[in-house]
């Protein structure tokens, strides 16, 4: 069998053997966008790894192949000392994981390889900012060393400092050097994807989502795109529709001068995607024109991850939006009416749980509200729960009584505080950081970017305008309104959705409990019964009449 495809339009495997990202590439090729070359190391041979504790066999041929393949399509040469070729090692399970597994970036800047590339493009920063982003990925998820650790070493100053600083904690903590082995760093990258989902992490997640623990994750590995580039270069992840409430405008975030992990680990300061059409307008426009075929494609909003590098747009991840509660009741009847979908695939759409969200409380417009802070509302609903400065506090607290994690920002790292915890809040990051996607897909309250807190984890505190609020304390969180305030407010629940009502109309008019199907009107019985019930009775009814 062959452990290795393409990313190619002409591949034909499914999502069950490439993974979803690598599968998501393929349809991007097919649709004819912007995607930097490569391969995927299928599902299988992480099976096969996971199983026998090693690459399979044939793997490596194969490998060498692949390579000297993408070698070959970019005129570039792994580790080479001329026109060096950097590649992007990503998971990609065939159900969503954001940020479970393992990702090493930049691989191929060996030192050599890194005196190469400063003298190609005449910027030696660029080159060595590129090398610790490598250094800092591969010891982390390769190696196994502490983030905190190389953390620290970064506040130094002086790049070049910094590399040297981390070559040799790397050689102090493993006791051999990094190395000029480009290839072995592949295989050894490979290896640590494949491990990583068995991470406590990627098990937590996998149980919260009913996803089952024999899929495995595919590998894909790609030519590097550089965000870090120049002033034409940034990252970024856009939505085709907003995912806090379904309006269909493009929605996300972009980081000029980064690479993608700042962007989506909440570090970074990033601005609003609208930013794009000013600073680069091409970009914008391939951009709008990449949204509006995909979202054709999936019959769906959908959202992408994306680089660009010296003002040319490249798509390196795309998936469904998988949008929650209000947001996701509109899209399905707005695509309905636009005669997208049919209405019968539109209830389908819906699960019992997003229905229940659409109906999502706020905290009181209230004079009296001690707010604390003021963030982005990142996902809806209120949560009201004590203080957990770290995502060991939460699993041990929550044990308590309901917690809220307040945190700088969030890794795969705090899955276990994340899954403790009633509510998250993050003083850094944007809609789109970890915090936000992460309590999105659970379907948790969450504010990001509350300028101002300051989360003293080791004290166990808060910090802000002059207030310290220990652990313990019990504080609440509007995910619409972006909120924080001490105490216990008064909540409301939102508004009456116009488009539930026509929704959950259709679902009587297929269950047989009268309404009419065309206009969405129905009478005062229809309201009073559950409104999850009403959904469920249809989309059986549905399932029951389609063939197979």
């Amino acid at each position: 069998m062959s452990w290795i495809h393409p990313i190619s339009a002409e591949v034909e495997e499914t999502a069950e053997a490439l993974g979803g990202k690598g599968h998501g590439l393929v349809i991007l090729r097919r649709l004819g966008l912007p995607v930097p070359p490569g391969f995927v190391i299928g599902t299988a041979a992480c099976r096969a790894f996971l199983r026998d504790g090693r690459l399979p066999d044939g793997l490596d041929a194969e490998l060498a192949d692949a390579l000297s393949g993408l070698e070959a399509a970019t005129g570039r040469k792994l580790g080479g000392t001329e026109r060096p070729l950097a590649v992007a090692v990503r998971s990609g399970s065939s159900v969503s994981m954001p940020g479970m597994m393992s990702t090493v970036l930049n691989l191929g800047l060996t030192d050599a390889a890194t005196t190469a590339l400063a003298a190609e493009t005449a910027d030696p920063r660029f080159a060595l900012d590129s090398r610790l982003r490598f250094l800092s990925s591969y010891a982390t998820e390769v190696l196994g060393l502490e983030r905190e650790t190389l953390a620290a070493i970064a506040q130094r100053v002086g790049t070049a400092v910094v590399v040297r600083n981390v070559e040799d904690t790397i050689r102090t903590r493993t006791g051999e050097p990094v190395g000029e082995d480009a290839a072995r760093h592949l295989e050894r990258a490979i290896a640590a994807v494949f491990s990583s989902w068995d991470t406590p992490r990627a098990i937590t997640y996998r149980a919260l989502h009913d996803i089952p623990a024999d899929l495995g994750t595919a590998v894909t590995v790609q030519a590097m795109v550089f965000g870090n580039r120049d002033g034409r270069s940034g990252t970024g992840v856009a939505f085709s529709r907003d995912p806090n409430t379904g309006e269909p405008v493009p929605f996300g975030e972009v980081l000029f001068g980064h690479q993608g992990e700042e962007v989506v680990s909440g570090r970074s300061l990033t601005s609003p995607l609208r930013e794009l059409a000013e600073r680069e307008p091409a970009v914008w426009a391939g951009l709008l024109d990449a949204l509006e075929r995909i979202e054709a494609h999936y019959r769906d909003a959908c959202y992408v991850e994306f680089t660009f590098e010296a003002g040319q747009l490249w798509l390196l991840q795309v998936r469904p939006g998988r949008l929650v509660g209000r947001a996701a009741v509109r899209v399905a009847v707005d695509l309905a009416d636009a005669g997208t979908i049919e209405r019968s695939e539109a209830l389908l759409r819906i699960t019992p749980q997003q229905l229940r969200q659409v109906r999502t409380p706020r905290i009181a417009p209230d004079d009296a509200a001690d707010v604390l802070a003021r963030g982005l509302g990142a996902s809806p609903g209120v949560a009201v729960g004590r203080v957990a400065t770290s995502a060991d506090s939460a699993a041990r607290m929550a044990a308590q009584g309901p917690v809220v994690l307040v945190r700088p920002e969030t890794s795969p790292l705090d899955m276990h505080g994340l899954a403790a915890a009633v509510g998250i809040v993050t003083s850094r990051g944007g809609p789109t950081s970890h915090a936000a996607v992460v309590a999105r897909s659970l379907g948790k309250p969450a504010v990001v970017g509350a300028a101002g807190l300051t989360v003293d984890a080791a004290a166990g505190a808060l910090r802000v305008a002059g207030r310290t609020l220990p652990e313990g304390t019990l504080i609440a969180l509007d995910g619409t309104s972006g909120e924080v305030v001490v105490g216990r407010p008064r909540v409301v629940d939102a508004g009456t959705d116009p488009r539930l009502h026509r929704l959950l109309a259709w679902a009587d008019e297929v269950a047989g409990k009268g309404g009419d199907f065309e206009s969405g009107e129905f009478g005062r019985d229809e309201f009073e019964r559950d409104e999850a019930a009403r959904l469920t009775a249809a989309q059986a009814v549905l399932r029951r009449s389609t063939p197979g």
